[in-house]
């Protein structure tokens, strides 16, 4: 129903309001004022069915027009009194009076109307500037074609909306709104079918050939075609309040480019991991012929010099150290290697148990003893009460800790280390007194295969390390991170969030880590 006959309360009010001025106004003319010329009594009223019509539909107006008139007639036009028009004059200016006061309603009705339908439009081009930075702002591929439903139902007030998709012989249907529809597979095809044979627009309701409305559990849902330019991908099905054609079809050029944006970043994901993936295989591939030529030649060379028979007892006892020190770099190495596997699988899990600081970094000290030769350790325990967490994982996170120290610091140089538990669980402090780290590598530390340039030229290592304790960490929801310390070197702090038991023992200095 058009609004200018729509009933509404209000409207209502306006009429009652309408008439009971005219009737005050002729009381007032009447009764107190004495006027009695028909023009300004015609005036009085045109103003009364002017207001009445900006305010209230024409209907309304209307109305009040024919009781103004009826007013105009008894009480002014001779014979006063009845509704008998004796002078023809006085029925010209009763006519003209009905006439303008028809035609300026009808007026002030249709520019009323048009400002409602300029708002409208104003509104929908506000939504439909709102959901196209929805579609921009959406990262998620997995998600985007279902965040995009979801939009469209709350931008536009729809209990129902579905982007369906062509899959094979069946549809994916992306819904969302406050309502479930089921959609008929049918009507899905046959308006996919029909958009495929031809494509039309209707300038004049500026909409394109392929819309149909079809029941479904109890709605009517509006089907419309999804194209990327010229070619159709998909359907868009809706639900709820009426809206325009062309905004329906607006809606389904944004829905269609958001499923264009979703795929695309789909393919931009996997091209992205296609690189990182080539990446890793370079910088691995890199960093094992490096680490793996430089031991293997030592291990070929001292077993060469201990085949030669003239070899005293001292040189042989270092050919073998070189030896047993080159397998254990080398068992390190395929160890990292072993680890960064299982943390990108996600196979790594925590197994938790009571343990105490201490033992965490004898055991960590155990597993990196030959590259902490030529170092020395000076652990201090805060306190040692026993800890909830997975021993093995903290042990392997600070080893690799330790063996970075090593690497990087002077050859007799000191390694500080201070552990206890305080706010933020347990906590370990190791310090060396190397170089420090420059500025420029400290954002990228954890990087997996990261080496600095001045460690290239410096020292041997994969870069694995220090990626593999933050990923050992992380299981446990535990922290890492590196700042430099003024004249000291570099300082790592580990944080593991922690159940404690025991009472605290008093701080310590465990001089049996010494190496």
């Amino acid at each position: 129903m058009s609004d200018t006959f729509r009933f509404r309360s209000s409207d209502l009010w306006w009429l009652l309001g309408g008439v009971a001025a005219t009737a005050l106004t002729t009381l007032a003319y009447v009764m107190w004022l004495h006027v009695a010329n028909p023009a300004t009594v015609s005036t009085t009223f045109l103003m009364l069915v002017l207001v009445v019509a900006a305010a209230a539909p024409l209907w309304t107006a209307v109305v009040v027009s024919f009781v103004a008139v009826l007013f105009f007639n008894y009480f002014f036009l001779p014979p006063v009194g009845t509704f008998t028009i004796a002078d023809p004059q006085n029925w010209v200016a009763l006519f003209a009076f009905l006439a303008v006061s028809l035609v300026a309603s009808n007026l002030s009705a249709r520019v009323r109307a048009r400002e409602r339908e300029a708002l409208s439009r104003r509104d929908e081009l506000a939504r439909l500037f709102d959901l196209s930075r929805d579609v921009l702002m959406v990262t998620d591929s997995s998600e985007a074609i279902s965040t995009m439903a979801r939009s469209i139902a709350r931008r536009f007030d729809l209990v129902f909306v579905a982007i369906a998709l062509p899959h094979a012989t069946d549809w994916d249907v992306f819904s969302g709104g406050t309502q479930s529809i089921s959609l008929d597979r049918q009507q899905l095809w046959s308006t996919f079918a029909t958009a495929q044979a031809s494509i039309e627009f209707d300038a004049s309701s500026r909409t394109y050939s392929g819309h149909r409305t079809v029941p479904s559990d109890g709605h009517h849902v509006t089907l419309v075609p999804l194209r990327s330019a010229t070619r159709p991908i998909g359907v868009l099905a809706a639900a709820g309040r009426t809206v325009e054609a062309g905004t329906l079809d607006a809606l389904a050029g944004i829905s269609a480019i958001a499923v264009e944006r979703a795929q695309f970043l789909d393919e931009r994901k996997a091209a992205e991991l296609t690189r990182q993936s080539e990446q890793l295989k370079a910088a691995l591939l890199a960093s094992l012929g490096h680490d793996l030529r430089t031991p293997l030649t030592a291990i070929r060379i001292a077993a060469t010099n201990i085949r030669e028979t003239a070899v005293s007892p001292a040189d042989l006892a270092d050919q073998t150290a070189l030896i047993l020190s080159e397998v254990e770099r080398l068992t390190r190495l395929f160890q990292n290697i072993l680890e960064m596997a299982r943390l990108d699988a996600g196979a790594v899990a925590a197994e938790t148990r009571w343990s105490h600081p201490s033992e965490i970094l004898e055991a960590a000290e155990g597993q990196v003893e030959e590259t902490l030769k030529g170092h020395h350790l000076n652990a201090r325990f805060e306190s040692d009460v026993a800890v909830e967490l997975d021993p093995r994982l903290a042990a392997a996170a600070v080893a690799h800790i330790l063996e970075n120290a090593a690497q990087y610091a002077p050859e007799g140089s000191d390694i500080d280390i201070t552990a206890g538990v305080g706010d933020e669980g347990f906590v370990i402090r190791i310090q060396d007194h190397g170089p420090g780290i420059a500025p420029n590598d400290l954002p990228h530390l954890f990087d997996r295969f990261y080496r600095g340039d001045a460690a290239r030229t410096r020292t041997s290592g994969t870069g694995m390390g220090l990626w593999i304790a933050r990923g050992l960490l992380a299981v446990q929801g535990g922290r890492i991170w590196a700042e430099n310390t003024p004249g000291a070197g570099a300082r790592f702090t580990i944080a593991i969030p922690v159940s404690t038991k025991g009472a605290p023992q008093d701080a310590r200095s465990d001089d049996s880590l010494t190496v």
